[in-house]
């Protein structure tokens, strides 16, 4: 088996994963390429475990442990984004972080320098 067409493929799965975190806005997407970023790696793995005729298979067993790992991942992911989508009634990343900026300056832990508080300090 040439090592090439794995590895080419593998490539083009993760272009296009990474254009997916990078491009897109919506959470469940950036998950959906992130897992096509994880399945690159996994043919990855593969292609060189059968390339290099491994007696120990290191390379498929990490490809389980990844799989594993994804799925977890995704599980948990996924579960962030429902709370978050019931809470916010959106996924959309960049409205996420502005409701974030503008939660976080309402905060009654951080103290407010005021005008107010200026003059109280300087009397």
């Amino acid at each position: 088996m040439h090592l090439a067409y794995p590895a080419v493929l593998a490539a083009l799965l993760f272009c296009t994963g990474l254009y997916g975190v990078l491009a897109r806005r919506n959470a469940i997407l950036v998950l959906m390429s992130v897992e096509l970023m994880l399945n690159a790696v996994n043919l990855n793995l593969v292609a060189f475990d059968v390339w290099l005729r491994d007696t120990l298979h290191a390379g498929q067993a990490l490809t389980l442990f990844t799989i594993a790992i994804a799925a977890a991942e995704i599980g948990i992911g996924l579960a962030i984004v429902l709370m978050v989508y019931r809470s916010r009634g959106t996924a959309d990343i960049d409205k996420l972080r502005d409701n974030a900026e503008t939660a976080s300056t309402g905060d009654a832990s951080t103290p407010r320098t005021g005008t107010g508080e200026k003059a109280e300090a300087t009397a």
